[in-house]
């Protein structure tokens, strides 16, 4: 199975001779068993880690590698923080395109290493997705050298690369399955939004809402959405959690528009409490996460202690990359843990 079972709702104009998978795609809802029955909630987990690569992101390159291989291209220019760039690095590799991305400042080494691993062209940008003026400029920049001949942008928002991120809706598809119908409340994190919007746009006419959470030294979307605004706002971001380190607003003014339709709101959590709740899930629920998979939870819990949501729904929490991606959130996690390493008969001696 892979997104390619939803490709007439889409991708119809893609032929199966350019559908590239990998396997991504219909990734497990779990049940929570510990976290949720102690605040008295039906929780579930989303668990896109279970995706190729490790991250949601496969599915937004499955359909972009794919429109490309269509439209004859053979050179992806793209930007990431990460988990876009592991993720078009891998399909690129299996599509035998050149593959060149502009990475954001403060990328954890494990997601270059990955993207270096299936034969990426990267280039580090100072400033980038921490600098709203620096990432106004290198997302300029970029789209240049995305117009020559044979090359093609990639960026995971849908106003830059629509059929890319057409692939990300299958989320929201899956949910529906999932759900059965039953209405819900979604928790999606977001950066720059296109995850949060692809969820809106999978699930519109379900019976769930669709809640956009921030770090909140990176309120672009969350906090307008939160305090009843209608447009996105570009800030200097102060957040740890890569891969939502993301100053400009790309499509965050739909994010709002689309959440508040659904009956969503706004969350902002703090970059300590995300870090909590990434060693909760692994302890807890035992899903490895990635601190911007844990994002969403950090807001659900954060929404049930408060008493803000209505009715007695269903959560679901988008845990959207794998804890491999991220070691030094993990080398926090375990910082105060010891491995010993003792003699055999000291080891036979053991109570």
């Amino acid at each position: 199975m892979s997104i390619w079972s939803f490709a007439k709702q889409f991708a119809p104009d893609v032929p199966e001779s350019s559908q590239l998978s990998l396997g991504e795609g219909f990734t497990p809802m779990v049940r929570s068993r510990r976290i949720g029955p102690a605040m008295g909630v039906e929780l579930f987990f989303k668990l896109e880690t279970a995706n190729p690569t490790g991250s949601y992101k496969d599915r937004f390159a499955a359909a972009a590698i794919a429109d490309m291989l269509r439209r004859g291209c053979s050179r992806c220019v793209a930007t990431s923080s990460g988990n876009t760039g592991a993720a078009l690095a891998a399909y690129c590799a299996i599509a035998s395109l050149q593959c060149e991305i502009a990475i954001v400042e403060t990328a954890p080494a494990e997601k270059l290493q990955q993207m270096l691993a299936y034969g990426a062209t990267l280039i580090r940008i100072k400033g980038f997705g921490l600098d709203p003026d620096v990432t106004r400029k290198t997302m300029a920049a970029v789209e240049r050298r995305a117009s020559a001949p044979g090359a093609a942008l990639q960026i995971s928002a849908f106003c830059k690369s629509p059929e890319g991120m057409a692939g990300v809706q299958t989320i929201g598809y899956e949910l529906c399955e999932q759900l059965d119908g039953k209405p819900a409340h979604i928790f999606v994190p977001a950066g720059g939004g296109g995850l949060t919007l692809a969820v809106a746009r999978g699930i519109a006419g379900s019976a769930a809402s669709v809640h956009c959470v921030q770090p909140s030294g990176n309120p672009t979307i969350a906090g307008p959405l939160r305090r009843g605004g209608d447009r996105a706002e570009e800030v200097p971001c102060s957040t740890r959690i890569s891969g939502l380190q993301v100053a400009a607003v790309l499509d965050g003014h739909d994010v709002i528009a689309a959440c508040r339709a659904s009956g969503g709101t706004g969350f902002l959590v703090d970059d300590d409490a995300v870090y909590g709740i990434q060693a909760r899930l692994a302890r807890e629920e035992g899903i490895f996460a990635e601190p911007a998979g844990a994002v969403a939870l950090a807001a659900a819990v954060q929404a049930v202690t408060s008493g803000e949501l209505p009715h007695g729904w269903p959560i679901v929490c988008i845990v959207t990359g794998s804890g491999f991606k991220d070691q030094p959130s993990v080398a926090r996690m375990t910082a105060t843990q010891q491995v010993p390493l003792i003699e055999l008969d000291a080891f036979q001696s053991l109570p």
